[in-house]
């Protein structure tokens, strides 16, 4: 496994090499609506912890007092 595969498991690098060749439709076709899903929760849930959580706290003064 290259280096920078490193990080990738078995099931994204499936869809990344379907993605390459086939787009976007190729991954829903695939994967379907569950694999738009799961990058949605993935981005949400990321999201707001960066832009919501962590800014909260700080004004708080829990992570920097």
């Amino acid at each position: 496994m290259a280096f920078k595969n490193i990080f990738k498991s078995k099931l994204l690098l499936n869809y990344t090499k379907i993605f390459k060749q086939d787009g976007f439709k190729g991954v829903l076709k695939e994967g379907g609506w569950r694999m738009l899903m799961y990058f949605f929760l993935f981005y949400l849930i990321r999201d707001t912890i960066l832009y919501i959580l962590i800014p909260y706290l700080i004004v708080k003064g829990i992570i920097i007092n």
